[in-house]
């Protein structure tokens, strides 16, 4: 049995997105997923919600995207969220220590928080999971197709997703997998065959994300702000 996967979806617990939890995971399954990781920026709020409201047939991964000094991870199966501004090593141990998995978000992608090659991005590559080699929101195709390129040098899995900001964009983009992938040893299996199925969100529909900025931002749901040295942890 085939399942679909989308590893990187937002929604509005996001400061970028105004999709609730429970419209996105409709989306999800009315378009045929499997598996949805909901990966908000620095948050997981989002993701518990979308796990509770789950239709029949869907599974919700809870994940986060993290800002870390050295750019932007992906991290599934989280208990907790992970506190942005840290490096990637001290990111990804956090993340290990929950059980979780990382993969690195369009790696190569300059208008966003994305590691671009530097050793940094060399350095990290060798602690994930996956590498998204097909992000449906990256801008051309040099982006992708060094992040393709990349996945293959360091022998890691390559996988498509949609980076959804909005319910139209959900499962745009998507990988298939032949194992379960609902949990880490699961993932871990499924990982190793993988087909990307590639698309990509109209500019149209994108052209909603700076005004989900704005509207969140007069809702009080700023981008989270990391924490202070000595400071118990992140402040919204």
């Amino acid at each position: 049995m085939p399942y679909f996967v989308d590893l990187h979806c937002h929604t509005s617990a996001s400061f970028d997105c105004l999709a609730s939890p429970e419209s996105v995971v409709r989306a999800a399954a009315s378009r045929g997923l499997t598996h949805l990781a909901v990966t908000d920026h620095d948050r997981i709020e989002g993701a518990l919600r979308a796990r509770d409201a789950a239709p029949d047939g869907l599974t919700v991964i809870v994940g986060e995207e993290v800002k870390t000094a050295d750019g932007d991870l992906v991290a599934l199966f989280l208990e907790r969220a992970v506190a942005p501004g840290r490096s990637a090593r001290d990111t990804i141990a956090e993340v290990r220590e929950q059980g979780g998995m990382v993969g690195i978000p369009h790696p190569f992608d300059r208008f966003r928080g994305s590691m671009l090659r530097d050793p940094r991005l060399e350095a990290t590559g060798q602690l994930v999971d996956w590498v998204e080699a097909h992000n449906a929101r990256v801008v051309g195709s040099s982006g992708n197709e060094r992040a393709a390129a990349f996945a293959r040098e360091l022998g890691l899995p390559g996988v498509a997703v949609s980076d959804a900001h909005s319910t139209l964009e959900v499962g745009v983009a998507y990988t298939v997998v032949q194992v379960d992938p609902g949990t880490p040893e699961g993932m871990r299996a499924a990982l190793t065959n993988v087909g990307v199925v590639p698309g990509r969100a109209s500019y149209i529909v994108r052209t909603l994300t700076p005004l989900s900025k704005l509207v969140n931002r007069a809702r009080g749901n700023r981008r989270v702000v990391p924490p202070a040295a000595g400071s118990a942890g992140p402040v919204a």
